[in-house]
């Protein structure tokens, strides 16, 4: 295995399938047998999810809300389509914990550095809801902390395209794919596959990220078993 403790970070987005916003359950199990397939060969698996199928608080000043509010709301929205993939995975018989970074005691464990690596170390998926429990950062960030906190060997970025593109692929049909990238240009080019603080973040500890697409069944594996699959940016190029 080319890794062995990844963590996965998916946007909301991903999850609403080809609907226009909420919840598909098919692509939920999709994801679940494809991280099951990866528990299985021994890899550690944490993972952070996005809210925007549900709500995205920087959209929230448009309608009115206060940004902090907005993005509070947000963080709710992760726990949702976290605690959707958790309901996923188990019905695939995979073991799980969800930790958040607001308490919810309820429906989640508060994060805690020690006991989310303790999990891992048993097999158990880590899904990490609630962002990093701070408004104005992303769940972008959140997925570059939580990499950094459990020690993670890479960032996975599940997408919908296959790679990053110097423009968007779906409108620009010339758009030039990159197979790897320095942090240092994709900060310089303003790719924005994730923010300048999740890139920087990375950067400084030093942690690869593999932009991918998560819909092309089979890609995960690949991955961690050593394929060439999307784009790479590390600290070489």
């Amino acid at each position: 295995m080319q890794y062995k403790r990844i963590l996965l970070k998916l946007s909301g987005e991903a999850l609403m399938g080809t609907q226009q916003y909420g919840i598909d359950t098919s692509v939920i199990m999709q994801y679940a047998e494809e991280i099951k397939a990866l528990v299985e060969r021994g890899i550690e698996v944490a993972i952070v999810i996005g809210g925007g199928n549900i709500y995205r608080g920087i959209q929230a000043t448009a309608t009115g809300i206060d940004r902090v509010q907005g993005d509070y709301m947000g963080m709710l929205a992760t726990v949702i389509n976290s605690m959707a993939l958790q309901s996923g995975l188990e019905k695939v018989s995979v073991s799980t914990r969800l930790l958040t970074a607001l308490e919810i005691k309820q429906v989640a464990e508060p994060f805690i550095k020690r006991r989310a690596v303790r999990h891992l170390e048993k097999g158990r998926v880590v899904i990490f809801g609630a962002g990093t429990g701070n408004p104005y950062f992303t769940t972008d960030t959140a997925a570059a902390l939580r990499a950094t906190e459990i020690e993670a060997d890479v960032i996975l970025k599940g997408t919908r395209v296959d790679g990053i593109y110097d423009s968007d692929p779906e409108k620009n049909p010339n758009a030039k794919k990159y197979t790897t990238l320095s942090y240092a240009d994709a900060i310089s080019q303003k790719l924005n596959v994730m923010d300048m603080t999740a890139f920087t973040l990375c950067q400084e500890n030093n942690i690869p990220i593999i932009v991918f697409n998560m819909n092309k069944p089979g890609n995960l594996m690949k991955i961690v078993t050593g394929d060439a699959i999307g784009t790479l940016v590390s600290s070489r190029t």
